[in-house]
């Protein structure tokens, strides 16, 4: 369901993206070319500043908002999703957030009021918040980081888990035009 947030702001979706009839797109987001949004997926931005001022959530090209993710921003601040990055299942997004290109954020990991540099892989029930991942690193399952010095004793992403976050991300491509060439059978 893509619908108006209070302000009038209505999501702007390519032409070549793919939302699921069962998400919700609420307000001032924009999804470009490529994107695969499942199922159960709320997407909300709807929150303004002070001054009545509202950033946008941008999902970049190639990327994968899994089921039942959920993206929102406080105050009117942004969620910048870059491109070919995976959001997996049940993960939550709360802006301000910025999440580099060729991400992969593991099932229900929560991340908030962070940055999450290009290429790394934050893995399952994992939180991320008030913090900035340098590139390239990897946040093992269960983690819990809440600041920069927390940080310390993460090691780069190898080979294999930026192997891993290519083939999801290539596997949600294929789906993008799977599901679109079948969605007048909804």
């Amino acid at each position: 369901m893509i619908r108006r947030n209070p302000n009038g702001d209505i999501p702007v979706v390519h032409e070549t993206a793919f939302v699921d009839p069962t998400a919700i797109l609420c307000g001032k987001i924009i999804v470009e070319e490529n994107v695969f949004i499942g199922p159960y997926a709320v997407i909300r931005a709807d929150e303004v500043d002070a001054t009545g001022d509202m950033q946008p959530i941008r999902i970049g090209a190639g990327s994968n908002i899994q089921d039942g993710v959920v993206i929102h921003c406080k105050e009117g601040s942004s969620v910048i999703i870059g491109r070919g990055t995976s959001i997996a299942h049940r993960s939550i997004v709360h802006g301000p957030c910025r999440v580099g290109d060729n991400v992969f954020i593991g099932f229900n990991s929560v991340l908030f009021n962070c940055n999450v540099g290009e290429g790394s892989v934050v893995r399952h029930n994992s939180v991320v918040e008030g913090c900035t991942v340098p590139p390239g690193f990897h946040i093992p399952s269960t983690s819990n980081i809440h600041s920069d010095a927390e940080l310390a004793s993460i090691l780069p992403v190898t080979t294999d888990q930026a192997s891993f976050s290519e083939s999801v991300a290539q596997v949600n491509l294929e789906l993008v035009k799977g599901y679109k060439r079948i969605r007048n059978e909804f």
